[in-house]
């Protein structure tokens, strides 16, 4: 026989209705925080993979999705004027489905750009052209599906200084490039959030400073500028403590742009990993974000360590084998976690999801359910 629970959630989701506190997970405990969303990004291969797929589309555990590579330029134009949005398209279908935010990422790079723009041999109003009709096809694509756009990503050096060499954008356009994306990526859809998006300023060092000047130079350009996206690559054990970074990502938001963790993992040997250390500093960068109201929210850079990015690593909250690492726990308690006898669940109730250990969250009756 169905226990009363049971039929009763099942007349919930009848009539259209939820109870809230029914659902828990790193998203949700996230949105109970405060934040609009916690995230991870996503590939092909990843969906390809059922089980993967499966803790891709789990709503309670993410509320956003990144594409890692399908939305880059060699994906999106591989030939000059050739647009291919197959791969990508997948991707913000699947997202769309499950109720997902999309974090759309990205759209000038100094690396990972196609031959034929590497190779090309245009000058610089030949290249602005090409820029500005990348960003207008791209964006406009999947205008009014975007949250937000990474626009810019990482065009400074670890010093703050500009990549100049180094970036077929720079090198020929000169740093008006930057806020020229800008502006495309804003007339092609003016409801989207738009980023720049930058490695090793977590903290408030010479880069941290060289992005906020960033900040105003694109908006002397007449260009607007919404977010900051801090991807916090970081290494197990070499963490700042969550004041620290709290007061870098509080000096974005004085600038008046919201701040977001885009890419984070923590990286720890595969052959030896501090799994211990590693949950405690996912709760450290998670309580930094927690701290400072513009902070929308922390996306991972993937999920599981079976498809990181990072060679002989464990970086992810998730095994190999899709089984929750400590760092699962303390991210989702970090959010919130009620103690003993708090209420975690019910019609119409909206507070924290979650309980902390030892304890779950338990049905009482309809309109309640308890730490126990």
């Amino acid at each position: 026989m169905l226990s009363f629970k049971t039929l009763f959630l099942s007349a919930l989701a009848a009539a259209g209705l939820v109870a809230v506190g029914d659902a828990d997970g790193l998203n949700a405990r996230s949105v109970a925080g405060a934040t609009k969303y916690l995230g991870t990004a996503i590939k092909i291969k990843v969906m390809a993979d059922s089980d993967a797929n499966t803790l891709a589309t789990n709503f309670d555990d993410f509320g956003a999705i990144t594409p890692e590579n399908e939305m880059k330029f060699p994906a999106l134009e591989p030939a000059r004027g050739v647009f291919n949005y197959t791969a990508a398209d997948i991707i913000v279908a699947q997202a769309q489905a499950s109720g997902q935010i999309l974090r759309c990422h990205n759209l000038v790079w100094h690396a990972n750009n196609p031959p034929w723009l590497l190779k090309g041999g245009f000058d610089n109003a030949t290249l602005i052209s090409i820029l500005r009709n990348h960003i207008t096809n791209v964006v406009g694509h999947y205008k009014g599906k975007c949250y937000a756009w990474d626009v810019v990503n990482e065009a400074l050096n670890d010093d703050g200084s500009l990549r100049t060499n180094t970036s077929i954008w720079y090198s020929t356009i000169g740093p008006a490039y930057i806020p020229i994306a800008f502006a495309a990526a804003a007339e092609a859809d003016p409801a989207a959030k738009l980023y720049y998006n930058d490695y090793s300023c977590e903290k408030n060092n010479a880069k941290a400073k060289a992005v906020r000047n960033l900040i105003g130079t694109i908006r002397a350009y007449g260009a607007p500028i919404h977010g900051v996206g801090l991807q916090a690559h970081l290494t197990t054990g070499q963490v700042a403590n969550s004041s620290v970074l709290a007061s870098n990502l509080q000096a974005f938001a004085d600038l008046d742009v919201e701040v977001a963790y885009t890419e984070l993992d923590l990286s720890t040997p595969a052959d030896n990993p501090n799994l211990a250390q590693q949950a405690a500093d996912y709760a450290t960068v998670v309580s930094a974000c927690k701290l400072v109201p513009k902070c929308v929210g922390v996306s991972l850079w993937g999920f599981t360590d079976k498809y990181t990015w990072i060679n002989n690593s464990l970086p992810l909250p998730w095994s190999a084998d899709y089984t929750q690492k400590p760092a699962y726990t303390s991210i989702a308690d970090t959010w919130c976690a009620g103690d003993h006898w708090d209420q975690c669940g019910g019609l119409l109730f909206k507070g924290c999801p979650g309980c902390a250990s030892p304890y779950s969250c338990t049905f009482v009756n309809p309109w309640a359910s308890f730490c126990l």
